[in-house]
């Protein structure tokens, strides 16, 4: 374990510029941003945030603690080590988290890129739709997430319909079908929320023998219409707006709804195709346009984040817990689905196509296993046979395994991109290349116990002192043997003289004092009276607060 340890020791300081580095998210401002303010996020998001943002998910509170361990190697990680010269370097664990970590959010997209080109999209030309709404309607699907999908539904409606006339008149439009990938996107450019649709679309329709009919040019303002139209009417049925809400938006100018079209893009453009794929489930944040200032380092002691636009360059400046509470927002629910297929590239269309490819090639590969056994009864005269050599069952059940299956393996299983690849692919750094020797690196275990993972970083110097244990005050403290304990007052003794209230100027004559009935006030005229800063009035008994009750109780004043 010595030499190995020393390998991994000197690896840094022979690692090229040009090599790969593993990822350190503790150093990167993000990381700090987060670290530094969620806890008093969470702690004022009700009394601050939550009319503007609604609740707290708990949710995200699970992602922000995933976030703050991806990248740790004290949480375990990977040896990878060269088969050459036995260098080796630690690949901490990912936190697999979407829509807040930057990192494992980026492999998510480069992942989601090729799988729509290998796995969802036919050989047919392409366009991309992007579907927005006004800024009136978007905080009812801020606040009802499950929104969102009826939304990405009334995009497709209206699409479809769409698609479907822009084929020749005299195909029937039951017999076809349109095809499209729509995800849906929660951030503008300086992430307030935004809910908008970009949608990849085929630019035509499917027949039922899967031949594909090319459509006319798309207009976008055909769409625009159509789209406000069926989105006001979901939310009417949804009892979110009526119909003054809806004939109100009639009279603007400008009704906020929009619907952009892009030009076509051609299958075998693999590469804008990836492109495209991966910018409809970009990150929100991008790590690069924004600088954290920390309270030490602020001139008013108050944290800052300065974000810069994407397409305008503007740039904007926020308190840190401002710009936080803005980024939890887009934060996808648990298992909530961002990515929706409709039509031709469905979910059930693909699987109904692929178990029937797979059902053609079982038939069309029996039959030919069929031909070989009776080329083999004829070895002597079958001019087909060649080189082929077939085995004979010597019993019932090897003759029932020379029958030829072909399972249906998950897609995303067999098209899974390993990691090496994929930052090969983004960085055009080989990770599992030897920095030292050039020689080819592999996996060689994985650490997850403890002791084994503070035993390896104790010998680098990576043990960080925050994940030492902490000192077993109460274990290793001796009660002097002069102490008599006799003199320890009860616990009853004890409560009597401490002042609960954590306030300890507010006496219990201080709540006598401040507290009490006023008789001459009546149920007709409590409402004229208004809740001053020192003197708080109370009708009953039951309404009386008590001297040690919560100090960060609600007062509430009743009405008849």
């Amino acid at each position: 374990m010595s030499n190995a340890a020393l390998r991994l020791d000197t690896y840094e300081q022979h690692t090229p510029q040009f090599s790969y580095r593993p990822r350190s998210p503790r150093n990167t401002g993000y990381h700090k941003l987060v670290a530094d303010n969620y806890e008093e996020l969470e702690g004022v998001w009700d009394s601050i945030y939550q009319r503007m943002y609604g609740y707290w998910r708990p949710h995200v509170l699970d992602v922000i603690y995933k976030y703050l361990d991806c990248g740790d190697p004290h949480l375990g990680f990977a040896r990878v080590k060269c088969n050459d010269c036995n260098t080796e370097y630690l690949l901490p664990f990912s936190c697999k988290c979407r829509g807040f970590c930057p990192s494992c959010h980026q492999r998510r997209v480069v992942e989601f890129g090729e799988y729509l080109h290998d796995e969802v999209l036919e050989d047919v030309p392409h366009r991309q739709y992007v579907f927005t709404i006004p800024k009136r309607l978007r905080p009812y699907f801020m606040h009802n997430r499950k929104l969102l999908a009826k939304l990405s539904l009334c995009a497709w409606e209206v699409l479809s319909d769409y698609l479907k006339t822009s084929v020749s008149a005299s195909v029937n439009d039951d017999n076809i079908k349109p095809a499209a990938a729509i995800a849906v996107q929660t951030f503008g450019e300086l992430l307030n929320f935004n809910s908008h649709l970009h949608v990849i679309a085929a630019d035509g329709c499917f027949n039922e023998n899967g031949d594909f009919l090319l459509g006319i040019s798309p207009n976008a303002d055909d769409l625009t219409e159509p789209f406000a139209n069926a989105v006001l009417k979901m939310l009417k049925k949804e009892k979110l707006i009526n119909l003054a809400v809806i004939n109100n938006m009639s009279t603007w100018q400008h009704s906020g709804f929009n619907v952009h079209c892009s030009s076509s893009v051609n299958f075998s453009d693999t590469e804008a195709i990836e492109r495209l794929a991966r910018y409809i489930v970009r990150a929100p944040i991008s790590q690069e346009r924004m600088k954290y200032i920390p309270e030490a380092n602020s001139s008013d002691g108050e944290g800052k984040v300065i974000y810069e636009g994407k397409t305008t360059g503007r740039f904007e400046t926020f308190s840190a817990l401002d710009f936080l509470a803005r980024l939890v927002t887009h934060i996808p629910n648990k298992y909530e689905q961002t990515v929706r297929y409709y039509g031709y590239y469905s979910n059930k269309s693909r699987g109904v196509r692929a178990k029937a490819e797979a059902n053609d090639a079982t038939v069309e590969i029996s039959s030919e296993s069929t031909n070989i056994s009776s080329c083999s009864d004829h070895s002597a005269t079958c001019p087909n046979q060649g080189d082929i050599s077939v085995a004979q069952p010597q019993t019932p059940a090897q003759a029932e395994d020379l029958t030829i299956k072909i399972p249906i393996s998950l897609s995303r299983k067999r098209f899974k991109k390993n990691w090496s690849r994929l930052i090969q692919k983004i960085y055009n750094v080989d990770p599992l290349k030897c920095p030292n020797c050039g020689g080819k690196m592999r996996i060689i275990a994985f650490i997850e116990e403890e002791t084994v993972i503070r035993k390896i970083l104790t010998h680098l110097n990576k043990w960080l002192p925050q994940y030492h244990d902490p000192p077993d005050h109460l274990g290793n403290y001796n009660m002097p043997a002069s102490l008599n304990v006799d003199t320890i007052p009860s616990l009853n003794e004890t409560l009597e003289n401490t002042q609960l209230n954590m306030f300890s100027e507010r006496t219990y004559e201080w709540w006598e004092s401040n507290n009490k009935l006023n008789s001459s006030i009546t149920c007709q005229n409590v409402k004229s009276y208004t809740h001053q800063k020192d003197i708080t009035t109370y009708l009953t008994e039951d309404e009386y607060q008590h001297p040690f009750e919560d100090e960060f109780s609600q007062e509430v004043f009743y009405e008849d």
